[in-house]
């Protein structure tokens, strides 16, 4: 149900840092004009006012949050009765959707396939096969470890950030609910352990229930609520980082807070019809990705010209930044923004590489033109 005048809100906190309810661009830039309220930023790239003053009033609406999930990419979207607070697009570390046949080695399952075949080499490397197979260094397991209720590292992981964007907000927005949607499955009533998946949602929502309520919504009655909202989805490419992928659909589960559809029974006839109100209007829209780097390594795993093993991993360079910083540069009076992803530091060459959202380098510069904006916060936000 759209409105005919679509207003943009901005979240509002109070002196002490609560959230109200968030109010119009156009009042908050008179707000921070008279002095009555500064403007900040969030680690999530939502921008927010804080009060100077005491509010006129503390009371607040319901402002329900939705989250899509995906395998590689999650929607979360923060919805009120009368507006679209903020769309998240979260490109999850987990596993990058690649074309690569075999395991990104920056996904987080590409990084443990590597953890694992290092260690079985280091391990291979210390037992002495002269000896007999009794006599060898086999170290025996000190504890029962195979028998563990635990999240695989990639859904953790995926799960993490999702649970870091509903905190961010929730400091700045009052969520009164969490509306996700139902992934297929349920190991309390089929048994612990059915899918990581299934295990991994019910993970989110124990660790949610702390923010705000959570409660389930059937997928499939997503289509039919964003059909109702007059929303398009992109079903082709999902990896397109724009609403129709799965921001829509965040919205949509958002609003089932709001309207339903409901059945209803006269003397002359009978059926369904839509009952309630949500509008949906424009929102900042904010792409969220984690830097891809890697933990720091005493060496590489192969050896270079000259028999030499060069140093790899790690987040500290020699100029005096680290990788993951939002810095800027320019180049041919470009203005050029992106993330510190490594650096060069050679008798010849000393530069730094700077890397977009998705992790693409732009270049290598000159640490001495490069400007820092903002320290590391292990996320890549663009609005």
């Amino acid at each position: 149900m759209n409105a005919n005048k679509q207003v943009t809100r901005v979240p509002v906190i109070s002196p002490e840092g609560k959230p109200l309810m968030p109010t119009t661009p156009a009042r908050a830039r008179k707000w921070i004009k008279t002095g009555k309220a500064i403007g900040k930023r969030n680690q999530v790239g939502v921008f927010y006012v804080q009060l100077l003053r005491e509010p006129s009033g503390t009371q607040t609406q319901e402002i329900v949050a939705g989250t899509d999930r995906g395998k590689a990419f999650t929607g979360l979207a923060f919805q009120s009765k009368l507006a679209t607070i903020a769309l998240f697009h979260a490109c999850l570390p987990g596993f990058y959707k690649s074309k690569k046949t075999t395991k990104d080695r920056q996904s987080v399952t590409g990084k443990m396939a590597k953890r694992a075949e290092l260690r079985r080499t280091r391990r291979g490397q210390r037992i002495n096969r002269k000896m007999a197979f009794k006599l060898r260094n086999h170290r025996e397991k000190r504890f029962n470890n195979r028998r563990q209720n635990k999240l695989p590292p990639s859904v953790k992981a995926n799960r993490e950030m999702e649970l870091r964007i509903l905190s961010q907000m929730a400091q700045i927005v009052p969520i009164s609910e969490i509306r996700d949607e139902a992934c297929g499955g349920n190991s309390k009533r089929n048994g612990f352990g059915i899918s990581p998946v299934t295990v991994g949602q019910e993970w989110f929502r124990s660790k949610a229930s702390s923010i705000a309520l959570v409660k389930e919504v059937d997928s499939l009655d997503t289509g039919r609520y964003r059909n109702q909202l007059g929303l398009v989805k992109d079903k082709k490419d999902k990896s397109k980082q724009n609403p129709k992928t799965h921001a829509n659909d965040a919205i949509a589960l958002a609003s089932t807070a709001f309207i339903q559809y409901k059945r209803f029974h006269t003397a002359k006839s009978h059926g369904h019809h839509w009952v309630g109100e949500c509008r949906v209007t424009p929102s900042p829209f904010i792409v969220i990705t984690r830097p891809k780097l890697f933990r720091r390594k005493l060496y590489q795993e192969n050896y270079s010209k000259g028999g030499v093993l060069k140093r790899q991993g790690g987040t500290i360079t020699p100029f005096g930044f680290r990788s993951g910083d939002y810095v800027q540069t320019s180049r041919k009076s470009e203005v050029i923004r992106g993330w510190v992803g490594g650096f060069t530091n050679s008798g010849k060459t000393k530069k730094i590489s700077i890397y977009d959202h998705n992790w693409s380098r732009i270049g290598q510069f000159n640490p001495n033109k490069v400007k820092l904006i903002k320290r590391s916060s292990r996320l890549c936000v663009v609005s």
